[in-house]
């Protein structure tokens, strides 16, 4: 069986400074799906302009293998925001991560900016939601255009905007990444868990992968390479999930060669619905398989 086109692994999505020239380079060497290298949260001010070339001359210079990349530009509005998007049109990327995504006209506004600026037809836009305004909005802005191909989620952001703590439960954000899941998946999206900030509590980070997995995200974003490892084994499927995932298509077309629309395996009825879920566990293990081949 082959992989969809379309299938990328995004179990781990790891920022990376974009005024920092060392973890540019060094992200060459990371065991990440993806890296998006950061123009906003993790540049200050008076670095803004340096981070935008540095960042644009590494991607071009290449070296990255298979990871995807993404540039996270400054919001829109901001000082940096449209020169940033329009530098990033051209720069070869795969994606530009775009903050505060609120309503669906600002994803048009970005595609407007993005065309004009001669982005190819390929370039995707992943939009982060990180306020109030963005989660009751977020299924509008998942529909809003087909470039835009991945939702994030900003936690931080978004535990400042709701007044709510960080708790190893992640009561508080219980409904803001339910709804953003279920618009993902009611699009054909993407969706990505937002960042664990305690680098020192590393049962706490694999807890919450553990959680993300639960609430149906198909990967975390990362601030740290540390965290690389549990996100990919957690996101990932197991050898025992695609053993299962083999176990259940073969039950299934045997059940099909005999004339019966069903199967049974270890005791529990296997359905369509159960081989199309087995069929992506492959394409997923397929994907990843390639993609470290190719790093």
């Amino acid at each position: 069986m082959t992989s969809s086109p379309q299938l990328r692994p995004r179990r781990s999505v790891l920022y990376m400074p974009g005024s920092n020239s060392r973890a540019l380079e060094k992200a060459k060497t990371l065991d990440a799906d993806a890296l998006i290298l950061d123009l906003e949260d993790a540049v200050s001010p008076n670095q803004k302009q340096l981070a935008r070339e540095q960042v644009i001359a590494a991607v071009k210079h290449g070296g990255y293998g298979n990871r995807e990349m993404v540039i996270r530009i400054n919001p829109l509005e901001s000082a940096w925001g449209e020169d940033d998007l329009t530098a990033v049109a051209t720069s070869g990327v795969s994606a530009v991560c775009v903050p505060k995504v609120e309503t669906a006209q600002q994803v048009l506004d970005i595609v407007r900016i993005m065309e004009t600026a001669g982005a190819p037809a390929n370039m995707q836009i992943w939009a982060m939601t990180e306020t109030p305004l963005g989660v009751i909005n977020v299924n509008q802005v998942a529909s809003a255009h087909s470039r835009l191909t991945v939702l994030i989620m900003g936690t931080s952001d978004l535990s400042k905007e709701l007044r709510v703590p960080h708790t190893p439960d992640r009561l508080g954000f219980i409904t803001s990444l339910s709804l953003c899941v279920l618009a993902a998946r009611a699009n054909d999206l993407d969706v990505l868990d937002g960042v664990y900030l305690d680098l020192s509590d590393e049962e706490g980070y694999t807890a919450s992968c553990v959680q993300g997995r639960q609430l149906g995200f198909d990967g975390k974003t990362l601030i740290h390479p540390k965290q690389l490892n549990a996100a990919n084994k957690v996101f990932g499927p197991s050898v025992a999930d695609v053993d299962h995932a083999n176990r259940i298509i073969a039950a299934f077309e045997t059940a099909e060669a005999e004339g019966k629309g069903v199967a049974l395996l270890d005791g529990k009825l296997v359905e369509n619905l159960h081989v199309d879920e087995a069929q992506r566990t492959l394409s997923i293990a397929q994907a990843i398989a390639q993609a470290i081949a190719e790093k």
